[in-house]
Order: C-alpha cells, then structure tokens, then sequence
C-alpha cells in the first residue's frame, strides 16, 4: 500500500509544498498558470494584492540565502502577509532550543505558514509532520535533499522561453551529487513531460545509480551539450563536499565549465540558466552568463510570482 502523500489533503489539495517528487503534473501546471497571473502584479505601480492580509508568514532560514530569502519575503508582502524573519544566530536555538521546539513556540503566535531552509535534508517534512492544522509549510531548500520552489520558477522560464515541454532536451550540469536543485529540477522536467533529460558531470559528482530518475549521464560535456534546448548550470557545492572530488578549480572550469565554445553544441536558441549564487570562472564563463541566451535574471524575477502562486494556493485564496 503507498502512503500517502504529506503534501496533499485528504481532498488531493495543496497543503505543504515539501518537494517536486511526487507531485501530479496537474499542480505544477497550476502553480505555473497562477504565477503567470502575478506578473502583472509585479509590473504594477503599486505591487500590492489582499490575499494574505492577516496572515503571518514566518521565514525560518537556518543556512545563508539571498535570492530565496529575499524573494519570499517580497512575495509574502506584496501578498499583504504579516512577514517575520527570524535570525538564527540571535534566535533560542544559539541556547539549545529543537527545532520542533522553536516551530511549536512560532507556532502559538499564530503563525501561518512556515518557509524554511535547514541543512538538514528531511527538516521540512518533519515540521509538517507536526504543525498544526490550517498552518502551511514550504521547503526553501534541505540538505542535499529538495529545493522545489527553485524548481518551479525554473520550470516557468522554460515554459516563457521555450514553451511545450514536449518538445525539449534539456542538460543539467555540474555537482549533480551534492545538489537539492538538481533532483527538483529532474521530478518537475519528467513530471511535465520532457522526453530527454541530461545530467553532464564528473564521476565524482554523480549520485549512484542515478539513471533510475530517468535521465542519460553523460560525462564529456561538449557531446552532452549537442543540440539541447536548455542548460542548467549548477554551483558547485563545496560546502556539503567531504574530501576532495575535484582536481581544482581551474581543472573543473577547463572541463565543466560553460563557455562560448561549449554553448555552441547547444542548439543556436538554447536558454541557459542558473540557481545562484554563481562562480565565475569555475562553471560558467561571464561571457554566457552575461550573454544573449542568459536567462540568469529572468529566473529570479519570475522566482517573486511563482512564490506568490504557492503561498497564495497553500492558503487557500487561490483555487488552482
């Protein structure tokens, strides 16, 4: 018997966004169709909807982040949520406080919902295994584990630049084994249909047996690269790394890193794309990353609205 799934009520719906995994296509396309209705709000002079007001959205980051951090934050508030970001290093955990401790304190100030990065993979699911009802959780990143809102505004900017899934190659390159990016990514391109999936990295950058997710490995990167649709570079994740996999830095960029040249196997209008932060000169060369077929920017732009379509269909103001 299969259990069932703890980001779905007994009704199928929405109610914690913990990963990509397992996750029906229907609700990526949902999150997809309403973030694209939030870019007008965006654009507008006064960026700024009722759909949260008088809910507290709580930010609890437990590792560094700006992009995610920051882009929560200004989706929970152009949402018109009550936001608190709480600082670790200054909060009771410094003094021993457990993490289900802390929620369950957050908790009786009548939070919300709960975004949460910690670097331990499992650490979201374990809180919405706890969390009373009516209180949301979202996943900004665990361990090596999942990073599905990264995923999602990453599917969007496919789907803006590229459109039916369909139709795509699509390479993801670089520290494969060590990232939460990378296994969102490759849940949400299967789920939505993407008939080829590409992982390009070292052997010791690979997870094992990784080809069960259904992608091809490729080690030579300027023969993974040949007429694909989109590249998604990865950073190297040095921090989660024990020992040393690579030779150097500069070995790795020689080999690994997208340049001009290596971008040209690509097909003429392939996108190429980013989570950050980026290394220059170790897995993408400025002159891609800066260059007309980056879409580096764009992903965090559309990273506000896809934010805001979670937090608005986790509560309930939108019907996906």
């Amino acid at each position: 018997m299969t259990a069932p799934n703890p980001q779905l009520d007994s009704h199928g719906r929405l109610c914690h966004l913990l990963t990509t995994e397992g996750l029906p296509a229907s609700i990526l396309q949902a999150i997809l169709d309403t973030a694209g209705s939030f870019l007008t709000v965006n654009a507008r002079e006064v960026k700024k909807v009722p759909l949260l007001r008088g809910k507290s959205v709580f930010n609890l980051f437990f590792e560094p982040s700006t992009r995610t951090r920051t882009t929560f934050e200004i989706a929970a508030k152009r949402l018109s949520a009550d936001v608190v970001n709480l600082t670790v290093a200054t909060s009771s955990q410094t003094k021993g406080e457990t993490l289900l401790d802390t929620v369950a304190n957050l908790s009786a100030m009548h939070a919300d919902m709960f975004v949460v990065r910690h670097s331990q993979s499992g650490a979201a699911h374990l809180i919405a295994r706890h969390v009373g009802a009516g209180i949301h959780v979202i996943n900004a990143g665990d361990g090596r584990h999942a990073h599905p809102t990264q995923a999602l505004l990453d599917m969007y900017t496919i789907r803006h630049y590229k459109g039916d899934f369909r139709r795509l190659r699509v390479a993801i390159v670089g520290d494969i084994l060590h990232s939460r990016v990378a296994r969102s990514e490759i849940h949400a391109l299967t789920t939505l249909g993407v008939p080829e999936v590409r992982v390009i990295a070292p052997r010791t950058l690979l997870p094992m047996q990784v080809e069960r997710l259904g992608v091809s490995v490729w080690q030579d990167m300027a023969r993974g690269l040949e007429d694909v649709d989109v590249v998604m570079m990865l950073r190297l994740q040095n921090e989660r790394m024990n020992g040393a996999l690579l030779p150097s830095a500069q070995e790795y960029f020689r080999a690994y890193g997208l340049t001009p040249e290596k971008l040209a196997r690509a097909r003429p209008d392939a996108i190429v794309m980013h989570p950050g932060p980026m290394n220059r000169g170790v897995e993408i060369d400025s002159a891609v990353a800066d260059g007309r077929q980056s879409v580096i920017l764009p992903q965090v732009t559309f990273g506000i609205a896809v934010r805001m379509a979670v937090m608005s269909i986790l509560a309930g103001q939108v019907e996906p």
